[in-house]
């Protein structure tokens, strides 16, 4: 899949802009602060329909400004595409595809896939287990539309129990219906969650090794499932009830999901250096691009925001390599470093584009 230009308007800080892209390497060079990350947040919003920050629409709107826009024109299984993008103050958000909108932005999760690194990536392993079952959540969707909907028919459920929960009720039927719905979604979610991890940890383990280089740490992955052992949500909500009554919350279930990250057998948040973390998500980011790309049939566009950063100049160079190559398609990367971005582009044998950044405006 290619993104062939964006047409910006109001985004963040990034007054107006229209940027026809490289199929292969694109490039974005400035200072912290000028906009760079922000560009590519728009790309990303157009694909999930959100911000990577997880910041609310209405930031995205450039201040003083009431509405914002962004435009995409891709090239999507060598079909055009456009995608439209349209935020308002006080309004729900617009998202259309070839000029017709959705009724749900759920359906269009998964159809133009994208992969994204952050700075903010850290929260992946220093971070608490939301931000991690989020992340399987929205990766795992992408590729099974099932899973989204049964995460969603999960989510409303949990709603409502807790709100049983928290006005004290009693009914025991009332209960009974809620948690079936909840069971039916979580016997579709767990072993559908097991069986991603296990195909990431091989995925995961060989970019890890090719990133840090022969001999390096030992790193896994591995499901902490509410579930595990075969034993059902009901049993585990049977036996929470009364903990449950007494604190007026859901405690067992597919929410309270982890995933546990180690190094050399030791819990990555508490032994790893800054270095060792960057590798760590850039190899997860890296193996979930492989996973999306073989379910959707499609090389999904790969955004590196600040990839370099906090990594020695070995690990630098063995990345360097591995996004010229022929195992990733089109292309997004910002730094401050010239010497990154000119490096990057000698390896380049086809065309590439190249942008300064100040304040908002894109300059070739």
């Amino acid at each position: 899949m290619l993104l062939r230009n964006l047409t910006l308007t109001n985004f963040k800080n990034i007054a107006e802009a229209r940027l026809d892209f490289s199929p292969k390497i694109n490039c974005f060079l400035g200072n912290n602060g000028m906009g760079k990350s922000n560009l590519l947040d728009a790309v990303y919003f157009l694909s999930f329909c959100k911000s990577f920050t997880g910041v609310p629409d209405s930031m995205l709107i450039r201040d003083g400004e009431d509405f914002a826009m962004a435009k995409g024109r891709y090239e999507r299984s060598g079909v055009d595409e456009e995608l439209t993008l349209g935020l308002a103050r006080g309004r729900r958000k617009s998202l259309k595809r070839a000029g017709k909108e959705y009724s749900r932005l759920s359906e269009h999760i998964g159809l133009f896939p994208l992969v994204m690194t952050a700075p903010a990536d850290i929260d992946l392993v220093r971070g608490t287990s939301e931000e991690r079952r989020r992340w399987m959540d929205m990766v795992i969707s992408q590729g099974d539309r099932r899973y989204l909907d049964a995460l969603i028919r999960y989510n409303a459920a949990l709603e409502q129990r807790n709100k049983l929960l928290r006005d004290g009720a009693t009914d025991k039927g009332l209960f009974e219906a809620v948690e079936l719905q909840m069971d039916m979604a979580a016997s579709y979610i767990h072993p559908a969650r097991e069986r991603w991890i296990a195909e990431l940890q091989i995925l995961f383990d060989k970019f890890y090794r090719d990133i840090a280089g022969d001999g390096c740490e030992t790193v896994v992955l591995g499901f902490e499932g509410s579930l595990a052992g075969g034993k059902t949500l009901t049993d585990g909500l049977d036996a929470a009830r009364a903990r449950d009554e007494a604190i007026r919350h859901t405690t067992v279930g597919p929410h309270r999901d982890d995933i546990s990250m180690t190094l050399n057998g030791m819990p990555m948040k508490r032994t790893a250096s800054q270095g060792q973390c960057k590798t760590f998500t850039t190899a997860l980011r890296f193996a979930q691009y492989d996973f999306l790309h073989k379910v959707s049939g499609m090389r999904p566009l790969l955004l590196l925001d600040d990839i370099f950063d906090k990594l020695d100049a070995e690990r630098v160079e063995r990345i360097m390599t591995m996004v010229t190559g022929d195992d990733f398609g089109q292309i997004f990367i910002t730094d401050t470093n010239r010497a990154h971005l000119d490096e990057i582009v000698s390896r380049t044998a086809g065309t590439y584009g190249m942008w300064n950044v100040d304040n908002g405006v894109f300059s070739k």
